[in-house]
């Protein structure tokens, strides 16, 4: 009997083993298939990180000049909903000083704002010499969600397709370097990553009702956003498109070619040194059990793991 039984849990093992496979491959399959369909070449994870990292340092350089020399910069990121903006802006700022590079996310106009000159808002926003401003969306939601939700009317929206060029040629003569990415996604990446953040508790605050409403809207977003390159894509401010159905390749690639359009240099930088510890002048730290301190949570981990 023993070994009966022993022969029949050795075979719904074997079974569950196999079956576990097949899933694992079913689901490497139909990612490869994706891939395949939208021809997505994924870049290795290692290559990707090794010119990141690099990429990261050459950005830490443009952050020094960009001090030194006073200048001005302004990144604006637009595109879809789940293009990977966020993601990208976060691998632009990681290394950067937070006082220099100021990423900009502004929420819906309050009823005083809406009463407002459109740009006066952002204008509040540009950088000081010496800074770098990120632009998470911009000035550009009159010409993508306001336009396509109805948010703004037809008068709003001609009159912004109007200024919009004025106002960033104004930029760009009063010496603010401008540089615009819109990053494509298609419409099948898209999707991928909405039920990703579906099924993710820790990134369903990402996704809310207008984001899904992009989905049944998405012949709609087309038209507005190639209506809008026609009016903006303009010498003085061109639009660059980053293809993101790769998010490591688009990250590089965004990257790559920021700093290839800034003709920033290394900064020597002051040495600097530790100074020697001064001898002791006889203070006395105040006793522990007259502060209060944060309770040890890791040591309640220690236990739990060889």
């Amino acid at each position: 009997m023993a070994g009966g039984s022993t022969k029949v849990k050795a075979k719904k093992a074997d079974q569950a083993g196999k079956a576990g496979q097949e899933g694992k491959a079913g689901k490497t399959g139909q990612a490869a298939k994706a891939a395949k369909a939208d021809g997505v070449k994924r870049l290795p994870k290692k290559l990707y990180e090794t010119e990141l990292f690099r990429l990261q340092a050459e950005l830490v350089k443009l952050q020094e000049w960009a001090r030194a020399e006073h200048a001005r910069i302004v990144v604006i990121f637009e595109g879809r909903d789940a293009a990977g903006k966020g993601s990208t802006i976060k691998r632009v700022s990681q290394y950067l000083n937070p006082r220099v590079a100021q990423i900009t996310a502004l929420p819906a106009p309050t009823e005083r704002e809406q009463t407002e000159w459109y740009f006066q808002r952002y204008i509040e926003h540009l950088p000081s010499g010496g800074q770098i401003v990120l632009f998470d969306r911009s000035w550009y939601n009159r010409a993508g969600v306001e336009r396509v939700m109805g948010f703004c009317t037809k008068e709003e929206y001609g009159r912004f397709l109007h200024q919009c060029p004025i106002f960033e040629r104004l930029l760009v003569e009063d010496g603010i370097l401008l540089r615009k990415y819109w990053f494509s996604v298609s419409d099948e990446e898209q999707q991928l990553r909405f039920r990703s953040r579906l099924e993710d508790p820790m990134r369903q605050w990402k996704l809310s009702p207008m984001d899904l409403e992009s989905v049944t809207r998405w012949e709609d977003y087309s038209r507005a956003k190639d209506e809008m390159f026609v009016h903006t894509d303009i010498p003085e401010a061109p639009w660059n498109v980053v293809e993101s159905d790769d998010k490591r390749r688009a990250r590089i690639n965004m990257i790559a070619h920021l700093l290839s359009t800034i003709p920033y240099h290394d900064v020597q930088r002051m040495p600097l040194s530790l100074p020697p510890r001064p001898p002791s002048q006889g203070y006395v730290r105040a006793p522990k059990d007259l502060q209060t301190y944060v309770p040890d949570h890791a040591a309640t981990l220690e236990g739990t793991t060889s």
